[in-house]
């Protein structure tokens, strides 16, 4: 069983970063990876403008302004956002300003005008700005030409605004990895079949789609495949031909029917992994195809309990999707130190992930262990999980109050 730090370093090695590059529409961008870095076309801010509603200035004219002195500017046009200035401004002069409006010429400063005094075609300034205050400079955010977003970058909904500012409406990204998902086993039925005795609901093929969706992969479900070596290796040569990762559940322990490891030797897979020290999953499967015409096809053999199925895509897994779909950095997991409310036990052979909520509070981060039975079968107490505590190898239990390490999930 290899530790599952050692687990993560070798699946992560054997993952490849994709090299085919795609474009898309700005508004189909969302949830892609960039695959090139995007220069400014644009300076941005465009132009100078104004932070403030107020009164575009010459410092120079109102540096020694006060209440008790006053200084009298006169007007010389009113500048609505939007539209260029068509006069400059000049000694003993000020142009109303709203904020987002273009700095005319000869202004430098803006004044605001909650310290003036507006009086027909002339302004008192009753207070003396700081220099250049309140004037957002061309270029002072980013300049044309120079880095606006890195290759490897996550497109959410600030990088779409960034993008859209930019007027880049054709954007280059790597093709969304498609993952193929097979359930494993005679027991399993789909949710809309009549449950007989003996019979166990897929719930695993909705888990792992959704968990692929999360990682920003697209999930190609193909449902469950029976107890029988030629039907899994038909699944899998399918799967092959449809996806470049696969994630399986069931048939990797070592039961009569667990099938899977010997079919993937049968299609010439090389298998790198067949077990590690996590409980609950502990039987693992990772093995590569021959690259054909770019990346090895990945598999991943996954417990079939459900509880066991989730912890090694969150451990496992999705790491490998992250990383195979381009994203520049971050792959693995993200641990935090978090006090546990409640004490934690576990058998110290292994290393065991107990699942529950994480909090965050202003005095630091606490764990809520999830109740009821922390067995591989039992999925019913997952709801609302949104974090794995860890307990290391060679301890079994954790007081109530201490610090624990903690993996967040989605």
């Amino acid at each position: 069983m290899l530790p599952a730090a050692e687990a993560e370093a070798k699946i992560l090695d054997l993952v490849s970063l994709p090299t085919e590059v795609e474009q898309v529409p700005l508004d189909a961008a969302l949830g892609h990876i960039l695959a090139h870095p995007i220069p400014s076309p644009l300076d941005f801010p465009h132009w100078d403008n104004s932070a403030m509603d107020g009164y575009a200035v010459r410092y120079d004219d109102v540096q020694g302004a006060s209440a008790e002195a006053p200084v009298a500017l006169t007007l010389t046009e009113a500048i609505p956002a939007g539209r260029s200035p068509t006069l400059p401004v000049g000694p003993g002069q000020a142009a109303r300003i709203l904020t987002g409006s273009m700095v005319p010429a000869g202004a430098d400063t803006i004044v605001m005008q909650e310290v003036t005094q507006r009086q027909g075609d002339r302004v008192l300034v009753l207070e003396a700005p700081a220099p250049a205050q309140f004037v957002r400079h061309r270029g002072s955010y980013c300049r044309a030409g120079d880095p606006l977003m890195a290759r490897g970058l996550a497109i959410g909904g600030p990088e779409l605004a960034v993008l859209a500012a930019a007027q880049c409406i054709q954007v280059p990204v790597f093709p969304q990895l498609r993952v193929a998902i097979l359930s494993t086993g005679d027991e399993l039925v789909t949710p809309e079949m009549p449950l007989q005795p003996g019979q166990i609901v897929d719930s695993n093929q909705y888990a792992l789609a959704a968990l692929v969706r999360q990682a920003g992969a697209i999930p190609v479900s193909l449902g469950i495949v029976p107890d029988q070596p030629q039907a899994l290796r038909a699944a899998i040569e399918s799967a092959l031909a449809q996806a470049e990762v696969i994630v399986s559940s069931g048939g990797v322990s070592v039961g009569d029917y667990d099938y899977v490891d010997e079919i993937l030797a049968e299609l010439g897979a090389t298998l790198h992994i067949c077990s590690v020290a996590v409980k609950p999953g502990k039987p693992l499967t990772v093995a590569t195809f021959p690259a054909e015409n770019g990346s090895a096809p990945l598999y991943f053999g996954l417990p079939g309990n459900p509880v066991s199925a989730l912890v090694t895509f969150w451990r496992f897994v999705a790491p490998a999707l992250r990383k195979r779909s381009g994203l520049g950095a971050g792959w693995g997991p993200v641990f935090v130190p978090a006090i546990t409310r409640h004490a934690l036990n576990a058998g110290g052979q292994r290393e065991t992930y107990l699942w529950g909520r994480l909090e965050m509070a202003a005095d630091g981060c606490s764990f809520e262990l999830a109740g009821g039975g922390h067995i591989s079968g039992n999925l019913i107490n997952l709801a609302g999980t949104n974090a794995l505590a860890i307990v290391p190898v060679g301890t079994q239990m954790i007081p109530a109050g201490e610090t624990v390490r903690v993996m967040v999930v989605n």
